[in-house]
């Protein structure tokens, strides 16, 4: 059973999405959240798979409680997806920093936002190639961007370092697995290899970071 929780300051916006999730047999709502400080303490206390975090709320807004529940060693199995009413949320870029699996729109359809429960309760990330490169579009527009590649990569084999790259590009593992001629089981092998040695905890916060320690730059189509 997929554990989830609710956190939105609309309650016909928690009522809708909860009458949704409760329907099917695989998962259960689990708690209900009006604003940020709620949804921590509610995360602490029912231990949920996965928050749908609102980002608009009042007092803590869904972007301070994502960092908080995802630093919390307590929650360590907890997926945060970022729910917005735009298809790319000003915020969004800091939500997946903090360590968020991804995001979906409100008006999503109800069968994309059960597939998204899953999707990230199997440890995925909700990162198509299109929002990458809207993301990748906004970091480069930030100041103080590295240079170049970061020493936080010298752990990685040359062959997780051309992983990262690809990832970086919004490449799904099938398609990391043709470009580099491997099977789909070795690329995936590649990537959680490189997830665990660099700290993160999902296929999103390594598109961020390929882009952070300057491995993967804008415009740039090799996988080196």
């Amino acid at each position: 059973m997929i554990r989830v929780l609710l956190a939105d300051d609309q309650a016909l916006v928690r009522a809708g999405f909860g009458a949704l999730l409760n329907s099917e047999p695989d998962i259960e709502v689990v708690a209900e959240a009006g604003d940020g400080d709620e949804a921590f303490r509610l995360a602490r206390s029912t231990r949920p798979d996965v928050v749908l975090m609102d980002i608009r709320m009042p007092g803590t807004d869904g972007l301070a409680a994502t960092g908080r529940i995802l630093a919390d060693p307590a929650l360590e199995r907890t997926r945060v997806v970022i729910l917005t009413t735009f298809d790319l949320d000003e915020y969004i870029f800091e939500a997946l920093r903090s360590g968020a699996s991804g995001f979906l729109v409100k008006d999503t359809e109800p069968r994309d936002l059960l597939q998204a429960v899953r999707v990230v309760h199997a440890g995925e990330a909700l990162l198509s190639p299109g929002i990458t490169r809207r993301l990748i579009a906004d970091f480069v527009k930030r100041p103080n961007r590295s240079p170049g590649p970061s020493p936080r990569l010298n752990g990685l084999t040359d062959r997780e370092r051309e992983v990262l790259s690809l990832v970086g590009r919004g490449l799904s593992n099938e398609e990391i697995a043709r470009e580099l001629v491997l099977s789909p089981a070795t690329a995936k092998t590649h990537v959680s290899r490189a997830m665990v040695k660099l700290g993160v905890r999902d296929r999103a916060q390594l598109v961020v970071l390929a882009y952070e320690t300057g491995l993967v730059t804008p415009g740039r189509t090799d996988p080196g």
